[in-house]
């Protein structure tokens, strides 16, 4: 007799809080250290001075050179918004929101203290980057591009939507390799013991958040873009792509910060005991894209692509 569905998610959850308590009592977690991992990639000797080329900058390479592929893959199919060339000068134009708008989103979101110290602003290699800030760098980016050219920018958004997920996979690996953004103390059986997580105590077993973020902003966001993208007409209803881009990042980042740990420049406000700054921040993502979804059939036209002579319906 075959178990039911229900059957089956009983004995993995049963098995699942067995696990956890048998790990919890003999404290055999595994501890980050044990790993070997490190920040530094590659250390450079160059003309007698030592420079680090650190795993978080290669995130941000990868992210931009595989997204700019995967961008040209998307403007070979029919209807493109843009020319190819238009997707060179928009790699530039990105690249520079990207850095652009995500220190300067870190500092107004998350240290806003960092303006009285203005040096500190431009020290990009101490880390600091915001997402969020990136994102607004970026589509401001993108509009440039589209008015300078006469292109439609909600469409040029989309495609570029659609290949963002890479650099969100890398640069939560990236958190992942550096020790960082680790998550709340936990007893599950996956938990990793981070070091230097509580001072002058000992480090307990945390959910390593890093990697939920990883799975759900990369690889399953990637996914669902990917099928709208090649499999439905979601590319001829501008804004639909994007939409799904920002409801589904703002649904995981969410989600996920229920089990990551709170900024600690947050404690004592309720910013750090009742909702992190990370979920306020997407709440306007979520919000835009169910705005975006919902009425984008009401945009869809006929498509006269940038390069080419046909139409696309």
């Amino acid at each position: 007799m075959r178990c039911s569905y229900w059957c089956l998610a009983y004995r993995y959850g049963a098995l699942a809080l067995i696990l956890s308590q048998v790990a919890a009592a003999s404290g055999h977690y595994l501890h980050f250290t044990d790993l070997g991992l490190s920040p530094v990639a590659l250390p450079i000797h160059l003309f007698g001075h030592e420079f680090d080329l650190k795993w978080y900058s290669l995130a941000y390479i990868s992210g931009i050179l595989v997204g700019w592929w995967y961008l040209l893959k998307l403007l070979d199919q029919p209807g493109a918004p843009m020319a190819r060339r238009h997707a060179d000068d928009l790699v530039f134009y990105a690249t520079l929101g990207i850095i652009l708008g995500g220190r300067i989103g870190y500092i107004l979101f998350y240290h806003i203290d960092m303006v009285t110290r203005p040096l500190e602003m431009f020290r990009l290699w101490d880390g600091g980057m915001s997402f969020h800030g990136g994102v607004i760098g970026t589509s401001l980016a993108i509009i440039y591009l589209a008015r300078k050219n006469g292109l439609n920018w909600l469409r040029i958004h989309d495609y570029v939507a659609a290949c963002v997920p890479f650099g969100l996979f890398f640069g939560r690996l990236a958190n992942f390799v550096n020790g960082e953004l680790w998550g709340k103390p936990t007893t599950v059986p996956w938990a990793i013991v981070f070091p230097h997580t509580v001072a002058g105590g000992m480090d307990p077993p945390r959910h390593p958040s890093q990697l939920y973020e990883a799975g759900l902003e990369g690889i399953v966001l990637f996914a669902v873009l990917a099928f709208m993208f090649w499999r439905t007409d979601a590319r001829y209803q501008p804004g639909k792509l994007v939409g799904t881009f920002l409801l589904g990042y703002g649904l995981s980042r969410f989600f996920v910060e229920f089990f990551r740990e709170a900024d600690s420049q947050f404690q004592g406000t309720f910013l750090y005991t009742t909702i992190h700054m990370g979920q306020i921040l997407t709440l306007p993502m979520i919000i835009g894209g169910v705005y975006l979804i919902w009425t984008a059939k009401g945009r869809r036209e006929r498509i006269e692509p940038v390069a080419g002579t046909e139409s696309v319906a």
